[in-house]
């Protein structure tokens, strides 16, 4: 089988996702994804698409992952696994579709604006 291409980008991150059949290791920068995600909670992110469909240990990921902070860059990833496994088996988006796994969630920093200290917070005001 020939490997499988998919993008995935959440926030700032973004990941370009490889799936090829194998033994099921993932690797995320030339690390072991567990190496890289110290808490379980982005582990499980990670692995989400795989438990969803029941391809768990099925296929090999290479993950290329840029920008942005770990829970991002976590969530990036579960998105292009999932479009990966879209693309290799249609049937999979019945699954995926429902539990949000296929939609790019299109929430991002708003803009620091001048004459505040951030996007929304202004500065101390005096009276006097």
């Amino acid at each position: 089988m020939s490997t499988t291409h998919a993008i995935g980008r959440r926030k700032t991150s973004v990941a370009r996702v490889f799936l090829k059949e194998g033994s099921g290791a993932i690797t995320v920068n030339k690390r072991d994804y567990k190496e890289y995600f110290p808490t379980g909670t982005l582990r499980y992110k990670v692995e989400q698409a795989f438990a969803l469909v029941g391809n768990t240990g099925v296929y090999d990921v290479v993950v290329n992952v840029e920008g942005g902070g770990i829970t991002g860059q976590a969530e990036a990833i579960r998105l292009g696994i999932s479009r990966a496994l879209c693309e290799i088996n249609p049937e999979n988006r019945v699954v995926l579709k429902p539990e949000g796994l296929l939609t790019r969630d299109p929430r991002m920093v708003e803009r620091k604006k001048f004459g505040q200290k951030k996007a929304r917070k202004k500065f101390q005001f005096s009276k006097r």
